[in-house]
């Protein structure tokens, strides 16, 4: 791959020399092929960027008008925090004593499963039919490296190890496919943009890269807005002994990113409707959304957010990232609407890895394997959890999520389903990886989906004849908090909150179901409580797996503990 050369201070002297060195023939050369960005008329004295032909402009007019775009969630996004198993909680918060999301914190979408509170910005999606999370997304003997795990996911080689796998693609693959004739006659629009490089591999071809891509989200701010690479300014080089020089390299460079021109027109012609936060990823979501309404053409993005290697103090940090994904994706769409563009724009999710079911020493969680995809749309026609969560008591010796879903298979169902690829040819794409849909709300080739279990039902309501609904008393009651926590000494402990004073009786069982003994039976001023179970236990108890059960009134809950 090819790097982008970030525009220099012409006024900086040292960065004036840096630049000279640069454009050596050899980086010259190399910079100008960039990307997709452009091309080079090979047996030509000049460099350019050509017109589609009419055979591309064709096989673009042939197309859908789907949009897909990629975001990346750089570092690893910790699956557990993101999805949270309603139905395994009590596992959950025992693997995570310091840093669980506390049930009231947690926004429910099903009776199993919810999302935390400081991602509600989803909810309107939920609701209205346009978000789906696929569970336990990964691939047989997943890698834990940054890298390899990376190129991996950009690839879809399994053989990668270390520095060695295959060097293109998947959407690269797709764009060769798509565009034969690409390095002589690109397409009317750039195929891909994308925003960061990383390095990534996704859009890399046999011959070239057919993305458009920018090193940040300032860089192509700055192109849509002036539509050219590079400023040319006669102040720029006033005084400069190489000014005529450097200008004629930044003009030909301009005229190689062609594409350039086009961006600046789509951002011109398109406007965004909705206020974006002040953000990173929200910024680069506002200028997608504003180039998409300009109509420039572009059939795939992928946008990126760091920060997500959480191997310490993971709680404000995935509370920062996520809420900040939410808003901009609730935006995002909201923005599209003013123009009924949505329907057309699919975002889904991606990270190298996700993080392991237990905490570390750090408040944070290390590299682990299989994780949720988020998606995104009114394309998906309704919202769900699909497939099968990973089971939370049964991880490998290292703490880790098993997959249970291929990520090759949404990526098949994506070019097959979404931009209606044929299923022979993703299945090339996918590195010979047989067709196995998902069914993500959308359908193109007319295949019958495989069963696969879904969750998309609401929680269930109080019943409008059920007295607790109105029942002050039940309401308080509902508003206990407990859960099993291990002080340095590594004693089982039971923190409680009560909103009120009530007699409280708490009996233990072991895994079989049998009651081992009574913890706490005494009434309990409201307030918060710490219950030793080994001091308020009269019988010794074995290592292991236990259950309490608080009963309050006629209120039962009940989670599981460790004894050590």
């Amino acid at each position: 791959m090819c790097n982008h050369h970030i525009p220099i201070n012409i006024h900086d002297q040292n960065e004036h020399d840096q630049e000279h060195k640069f454009w050596s023939r050899r980086s010259f050369l190399q910079a100008l092929g960039i990307a997709g960005s452009g091309t080079m008329m090979l047996g030509s004295n000049m460099l350019t960027a050509s017109a589609p032909s009419p055979l591309t402009a064709a096989i673009a007019n042939a197309e859908n008008d789907c949009i897909l775009i990629l975001i990346r969630l750089s570092g690893g996004n910790d699956g557990l925090s993101t999805v949270i198993p309603i139905e395994q909680y009590d596992t959950y918060a025992n693997a995570r004593p310091n840093i669980y999301i506390p049930e009231s914190k947690i926004l429910k979408l099903t009776d199993d499963f919810g999302v935390p509170t400081y991602m509600n910005a989803l909810e309107p999606l939920w609701g209205e039919g346009q978000f789906k999370a696929a569970h336990g997304v990964g691939y047989q003997n997943q890698s834990l490296s940054h890298f390899t795990g990376s190129d991996i996911y950009a690839n879809t080689d399994l053989t990668t190890t270390g520095f060695s796998g295959l060097d293109t693609g998947w959407m690269g693959r797709y764009f060769e496919n798509l565009y034969p004739d690409y390095l002589v006659n690109p397409p009317a629009a750039p195929a891909a943009i994308q925003i960061g490089q990383y390095g990534n591999l996704i859009f890399e071809g046999e011959e070239t890269n057919y993305a458009f891509v920018a090193n940040n989200i300032d860089q192509l701010e700055e192109i849509a807005q002036s539509g050219q690479f590079y400023a040319l300014d006669d102040a720029l080089f006033d005084g400069c002994m190489y000014g005529d020089q450097l200008k004629f390299l930044r003009g030909v460079a301009n005229t190689t990113y062609e594409f350039s021109g086009l961006i600046h027109e789509a951002y011109e012609r398109g406007s965004n409707q909705v206020e974006y936060q002040d953000n990173g990823f929200a910024r680069q979501l506002a200028l997608l959304a504003r180039l998409i309404k300009g109509n420039l053409g572009t059939k795939v993005y992928m946008i990126s957010m760091g920060g997500f290697d959480t191997h310490g103090n993971q709680p404000l940090a995935h509370e920062r990232l996520m809420s900040n994904l939410s808003v901009a994706i609730n935006n995002f769409y909201e923005d599209l609407t003013f123009t009924q563009q949505d329907e057309k724009v699919l975002s889904m999710t991606f990270s190298e890895f996700g993080r392991r079911i237990f905490e570390n020493g750090s408040n944070g969680t290390d590299h682990g394997k299989a994780a949720p995809t988020l998606f995104f749309g009114s394309g998906l026609n309704g919202s769900a959890f699909v497939g099968e969560h990973p089971s939370l008591d049964a991880p490998n010796g290292r703490g880790n999520l098993e997959y249970t879903m291929d990520f090759r298979d949404l990526y098949a169902t994506v070019l097959a389903e979404w931009l209606c690829v044929p299923i022979p040819l993703v299945e090339q794409h996918l590195l010979g990886h047989t067709y196995n849909p998902i069914n993500l709300g959308f359908n193109c080739s007319g295949v019958e989906f495989p069963d696969i279990a879904y969750d998309d039902q609401p929680p269930t309501p109080p019943s409008p004849d059920d007295p607790v609904a109105d029942n002050p008393t039940d309401e308080l009651l509902n508003a206990i908090v407990h859960k099993p926590f291990y002080p340095t000494d590594g004693a089982p402990h039971i923190y409680l909150e009560m909103p009120l004073t009530a007699h409280v009786d708490i009996q233990l069982y072991n895994i079989l179901g049998q009651n081992v003994g009574t913890v706490y039976n005494e009434i309990m001023a409201e307030g918060s409580a710490e219950i030793n179970i080994r001091d308020r236990m009269p019988n010794h108890l074995s290592t292991g797996k236990y259950i309490y059960r608080i009963q309050v009134s006629d209120r039962k809950m009940s989670k599981s503990i460790m004894v050590s």
